[in-house]
């Protein structure tokens, strides 16, 4: 059983800022009670002095860009990934190179109330990407149903971590 994906937090958003997609993402986690009222402004701060974009490209040229957003701990309540496919490519900066900036159409956002294993969900979604073959993720990225995405995650996604 994949505790880390749930149906009801897989989303498709069609914003076209990064900030848009954070608070429309937020105002349901909220109303969810998944996160607290500081989240949003905690994720925009991280984002900007923590970028969180990963370029894709070592793995294959044909797989879009990922970023893989997430606060500290005090500001969830529940420890999930939540996808989020991008209908509009937005610009975040590269997690690896800060200065440089990536075109991301997919986010796995990071609610992680138990801050050690952070680290572990980082290599859990890497995992993912490394394990599954380049057609298939390409179908993944482009999949516009919360349903699809939620129901290949569910069958293709291993975490290795004990819950």
């Amino acid at each position: 059983m994949n505790t880390l994906f749930f149906e009801d937090t897989v989303y498709v958003s069609d914003k076209q800022t990064q900030a848009e997609v954070f608070e429309e993402i937020y105002t349901d986690l909220l109303k969810k009670q998944l996160v607290t009222e500081d989240f949003l402004k905690n994720i925009l701060e991280r984002e900007q002095k923590y970028p969180t974009g990963l370029d894709l490209s070592p793995v294959s040229s044909a797989l879009p860009n990922i970023a893989i957003p997430h606060t500290e701990s005090d500001f969830v309540k529940a420890s999930r990934i939540i996808p989020i496919n991008l209908k509009h490519t937005l610009t975040f900066h590269n997690m690896i190179s800060p200065d440089a900036t990536i075109d991301v159409s997919f986010l796995f956002m990071i609610l992680n109330e138990n801050g050690e294993a952070q680290a572990g969900l980082l290599a859990n979604i890497m995992d993912f990407i490394n394990a599954v073959d380049n057609e298939s993720l390409i179908h993944f990225f482009n999949l516009e149903n919360p349903t699809d995405i939620y129901q290949f995650l569910e069958e293709h996604f291993h975490a290795e971590h004990s819950a």
